[in-house]
């Protein structure tokens, strides 16, 4: 894969296989954001998992305190007689039957889906739409819901739903690179307290292997465990 050569002029700087401190790849991950645009800071984290195995399936969801810095998008599948609260709480757009056909048809411009647990049986249809696009409601990660406000209100303002890849990975952003160097750091100690708390019992050896942050057109960073494991404590 060819890289530009600002990608290249930022990779330089870093030292091969070097693991950087917490408070340092902050620094230089908004120092590599050097395009245009705003870009996301994302983070990854390589656990020590199985995900074949049901036990050891990370899967939960996470509040950023600064959110993440993008509009998000939110569909309330719910009865007509519902549709009003969702829309009076945020969400983009509420409905049942109308969106079932449009996302059949290849409508998805939703980052986030939820959904009233009577109208499940109808959702089903759409399952294997919804479900590889990580938009499938579920009530482990609080999608599938009667408070719809107080949902609503809670994606809007940051609350992210992941699980791990079939390699045992996370990928969530934390930020923007106009993020001020605590916003981030906030962001990143959520996180990272969230997952550590799910720590399947059965996992065994090193829970965190790697970690790593980077902007959408940077290059990775890796961190230093120790240093991440002590700003959570």
């Amino acid at each position: 894969m060819k890289h530009s050569r600002r990608f290249r002029e930022i990779n330089d700087k870093l030292e091969p296989g070097k693991e950087y401190e917490l408070d340092e790849a902050i620094v230089m991950v908004k120092e590599a954001a050097t395009v245009k645009f705003d870009e996301t800071i994302e983070m990854s984290l390589n656990l020590g998992v199985d995900p074949r195995k049901a036990d050891q399936m990370i899967r939960s969801t996470v509040s950023l305190p600064h959110g993440v810095g993008k509009v998000v998008r939110v569909l309330v599948l719910c009865k007509e007689e519902r549709e009003k609260e969702a829309q009076d709480a945020g969400a983009d757009y509420a409905g049942l039957d109308e969106y079932i056909e449009k996302i059949k048809g290849g409508w998805l411009e939703i980052d986030s889906c939820l959904a009233t647990p009577d109208v499940m049986p109808q959702i089903a249809k759409i399952a294997r739409i919804l479900g590889p696009r990580g938009l499938m409601p579920n009530p482990k990660t609080g999608t599938v819901t009667n408070d719809i406000e107080a949902t609503v209100k809670e994606i809007k303002a940051g609350r992210l739903a992941f699980r791990v890849d079939k390699y045992g990975i996370l990928h969530l952003p934390v930020g923007k690179a106009s993020f001020d160097k605590d916003k981030l750091k906030d962001n990143i100690k959520s996180l990272v307290q969230v997952v550590q708390r799910l720590r399947p019992p059965t996992a065994k050896g090193q829970y965190f292997k790697r970690i790593s942050l980077t902007s959408s057109m940077g290059p990775g960073i890796r961190l230093s465990r120790a240093s991440v494991m002590a700003a959570i404590r």
